[in-house]
């Protein structure tokens, strides 16, 4: 779709020769070519845009003329001599479509063929003067003798060349195009070699687009048939310039038309604002975004939304408003062991991955392929609690909250980073721990901290938890603060506009679980108190945002004290979720929610309705319990939707692939995870 004014061309081709045909002919494009030396005949001196092309062409002398030859001769020794004919400049490049000016001959617009780029040139225009500008595209295959769709695409700032409806292949450029509106323009389609009369290819089903004007669909059907299986329109008139598709009779030199149509749009069709044709929308499966695709669009079909790169995610921009209908076992996931925690993460350009934390000395890493999560790579651990991924630049990693001590007694954590040349997370760095439960990675005013969760040493729950900070220069983690936690079991890190927060879940001191958890705020370079929770067994932190509202969310566990008779309905809890008040600057309670022995939550959403799913483990008497979806609706606050069966269940997670939502949770009680799908309506 060669776009003027906005509007553009679809042009499918065919080819039956060894090179398209040249400029000139009975029905073609002209030929730029240069016949004869200084002093030759008027006739035979092209115009400025013929002249430019033979410093990339080539000369031969010419196969004569079949008006100068005699039958079976045509060596240059038999041939009369005739003007015009002593050196023929044939270019290696042919244009398969020009617009000239009628009553200048001047070339206006042009879309040339060589073997190794396809050109398009324009006639560039500002205050200082008028140039030609060509912009180059590496050259689609071709030659093969069937029918070929080119569509390109001219924009203010880039110009895009799609061969038979692929991935479009992008120039960012400055276009300062001559505005051609109210002239006589003269389009020439190439269809044979003018002085050989030897048919070398033809271009058919031309096709000028009006502003704003969609037919891609319909236009991208990539026909691979003959001729006579494509129509062939000629006259289009768009904005007031009348472009003119035909026979030019070598004879007079005049051009003749063969039918006429108008730019009037067809009946499915809308004219919208002439610069919505700028805008560049990928379609398909999941693309990239990276700095290549920033400020690009990608609709994505199965979901019905439009998505903006910015920076490196796809921002959704519209979708369709998709509703959580019910949700269904997809996998059962086997493990080597009863799973503690879950961590689902992408690499770009490798996958999607889960890593589960095992109880036993083998942790995996499942990578999804075809729909499911299939074993990837086994490590070795000590009774691992948790996986955090996290990226420092380029770099990849993998850290590991161990519980246990090692073959020699020693505890440790490990750091793993992938290996882009193995394609494998291998061993970067060894971090003496304490029971470790939790690591948790983030970033505060470019620099990159490590937190973890010392549950104990030994009988000791009242110990520090250390805050680790990178340093560039040795590309190692090191101490950068500790934290007094009692039985710390998990940190969470978030943002509030300029100020950045850590909450830790205290689970035990020694005596109750009902402790105090703390929430830190950075302030001067370091995390100092900014509020105290009263939990009971905090086992993990939440926090999400709906809308301007920032809402965090403690899953209690156990209401314990060594005091105390132990009763089965102590792991019947409420589990609170808090909301910040800006003005009292500190969270306040929002809602009660009945818990069994939570142990995670997690927030995800589902078109335009926010969900928390609870990770229900025990109620006193059994592991079989249902684990609970609540959704947001507004005054009433979370609302239960969805009751699970699970079997002690330890973590979720929720992600999204090109086929749709899932959740996967793990189990503290048997070696199987379940992945669940979302189904929507």
């Amino acid at each position: 779709m060669l776009q003027l004014a906005d509007g553009g061309l679809l042009l499918p081709m065919h080819r039956t020769g060894d090179q398209w045909a040249q400029a000139g002919g009975a029905v073609g494009i002209r030929r730029p070519e240069r016949v004869g030396l200084p002093g030759s005949s008027e006739s035979c001196t092209g115009s400025s845009w013929e002249v430019d092309d033979c410093p990339e062409s080539y000369c031969e002398a010419p196969c004569c003329a079949p008006s100068c030859c005699e039958p079976r001769c045509c060596a240059p020794s038999c041939c009369a001599p005739a003007p015009c004919l002593t050196l023929v400049c044939t270019p290696k490049n042919e244009y398969l479509l020009t617009v000239v000016a009628e009553e200048s001959d001047a070339l206006l617009l042009g879309l040339r063929y060589s073997p190794t780029q396809m050109h398009f040139l324009f006639l560039s225009e500002d205050a200082a003067g008028a140039w030609q500008t060509r912009v180059p595209f590496r050259s689609p295959a071709l030659v093969d003798g069937q029918w070929h769709t080119l569509v390109l695409a001219v924009s203010e700032g880039s110009f895009s060349l799609t061969t038979d409806c692929g991935i479009p292949v992008d120039m960012l450029q400055v276009a300062h195009l001559k505005e051609m509106r109210n002239q006589r323009l003269e389009p020439i389609l190439a269809m044979r070699q003018l002085r050989t009369l030897r048919f070398l290819g033809t271009a058919g089903c031309l096709r000028l687009r009006a502003p704003g004007s969609f037919g891609a669909k319909r236009d991208c059907t990539g026909h691979r048939g003959r001729m006579a299986d494509v129509p062939f329109p000629a006259t289009l008139s768009v904005q007031g310039a009348r472009f003119f598709i035909g026979s030019r009779r070598r004879a007079k030199g005049r051009f003749t038309a063969l039918q006429g149509l108008t730019g009037k749009p067809e009946d499915n069709e809308v004219l919208k604002y002439p610069y919505e044709t700028s805008v560049k929308v990928t379609l398909g499966s999941r693309p990239p975004c990276t700095k290549v695709e920033d400020a690009q669009f990608w609709f994505d079909a199965s979901r019905k939304g439009l998505y903006l790169c910015v920076g490196n995610q796809w921002v959704s921009v519209l979708a369709a408003k998709e509703r959580l209908d019910y949700v269904e076992e997809h996998q059962e996931l086997f493990t080597n062991s009863e799973t503690l925690g879950i961590e689902v993460f992408r690499i770009p350009e490798v996958g999607l991955f889960v890593a589960t934390a095992n109880r036993k000395a083998m942790s995996a890493i499942y990578k999804w392929t075809d729909g499911k999560f299939i074993s990837y790579q086994d490590i070795r651990t000590h009774q691992a609690q948790s996986w955090s991924h996290f990226t420092i630049g380029r770099k990849i990693f993998l850290a590991v909250a161990n519980f246990g001590p090692d073959r020699k007694g020693e505890e440790f954590s490990v750091i793993y980073k992938w290996s882009h040349r193995k394609l494998k997370f291998t061993p970067y760095q060894r971090i003496a721990t304490h029971s470790a439960r939790d690591w948790e990675a983030f970033e505060v005013q470019g620099e990159h901290f490590l937190a973890v969760a010392n549950h104990r040493e030994g009988d000791n729950h009242n110990i520090n938890s250390v805050i680790y900070k990178w340093n560039p220069r040795t590309r190692l983690f090191e101490i950068n603060q500790t934290i007094a936690t009692s039985g710390a079991y998990d940190w969470e890190f978030f943002t509030v506009g300029p100020y950045s927060f850590l909450v830790v879940a205290n689970t035990f001191n020694g005596t109750s679980t009902k402790v105090y958890s703390h929430l830190y705020i950075w302030l001067v370079g370091t995390f100092q108190l900014f509020q105290s929770f009263q939990t009971f067994g905090a086992a993990d932190w939440e926090v999400f945002h709906i809308g301007e509202r920032v809402f965090l969310a403690v899953a209690n566990s156990h209401s314990y004290d060594v005091e105390m008779q132990v009763q089965n309905d102590s792991y019947i809890i409420n589990s609170v979720i808090y909301e910040l008040n800006v003005t009292a600057q500190s969270f306040v309670k929002f809602q009660d929610i009945p818990t069994c022995s939570a142990l995670d939550w997690e927030f995800f959403s589902v078109g335009e309705d926010y969900f928390l799913v609870v990770a229900n483990s025990f109620d006193g008497k059994t592991f079989s319990v249902n684990s609970v979806i609540y959704r947001w609706q507004g005054y009433e606050g979370f609302v239960a939707v969805h009751r699970l069966p699970t079997f002690g269940c330890r973590d979720w997670e929720a992600f999204s692939t090109a086929a749709g939502s899932y959740l996967v949770y793990s189990s503290a009680k048997e070696p199987l995870s379940r992945v669940l799908r979302l189904k929507t309506y």
